[in-house]
């Protein structure tokens, strides 16, 4: 087996172990009376994150996403969602929030894990989410032109 077809399996494996993950996500939503519409964009926002960012470049397991949260909302999601705003910057962080304090909830994570993705939220919110301003502004220079 090359690289790729490793690479693909272990994919397809950690596909299959979120599929489960966020059944229970949306299980414990349903368990707690929210709105369908709301359940509904909390599972789109974390597939996204888990299912497509985390496997972008390598396979990596949901655990891990904890520590990656910066890159994605500060660069990827910014440059590459052409739905990116500063409004679905918060939304999307306020899902994966919820989708690993339920992950912390059920055993899957760590508590120090969950407790560094609210400290990582906190701390970049608002750089966040004005770099997404201003990169969705063609009247200012973005720091991500350098980029390309």
């Amino acid at each position: 087996m090359d690289e790729y077809e490793v690479y693909e399996k272990e994919c397809k494996e950690i596909r299959e172990i979120n599929e489960e993950l966020l059944e229970l996500f949306e299980k414990d939503m349903m368990d707690k009376n929210l709105a369908d519409k709301t359940i509904n964009r909390h599972l789109s926002n974390v597939n996204f994150y888990i299912n497509e960012y985390m496997l972008h470049e390598d396979a990596t397991p949901m655990e891990d996403g904890v520590r990656m949260l910066d890159m994605f909302l500060g660069d990827f999601f910014i440059r590459k969602c052409m739905w990116s705003t500063p409004a679905s910057i918060k939304s999307t962080a306020a899902s994966i929030k919820k989708f690993y304090k339920c992950m912390l909830d059920y055993g899957k994570i760590e508590k120090a894990d969950y407790e560094f993705l609210c400290a990582d939220i906190k701390e970049g919110m608002d750089e966040w989410r004005s770099a997404c301003e201003a990169y969705n502004d063609p009247d200012q220079e973005s720091p991500f032109m350098m980029f390309f």
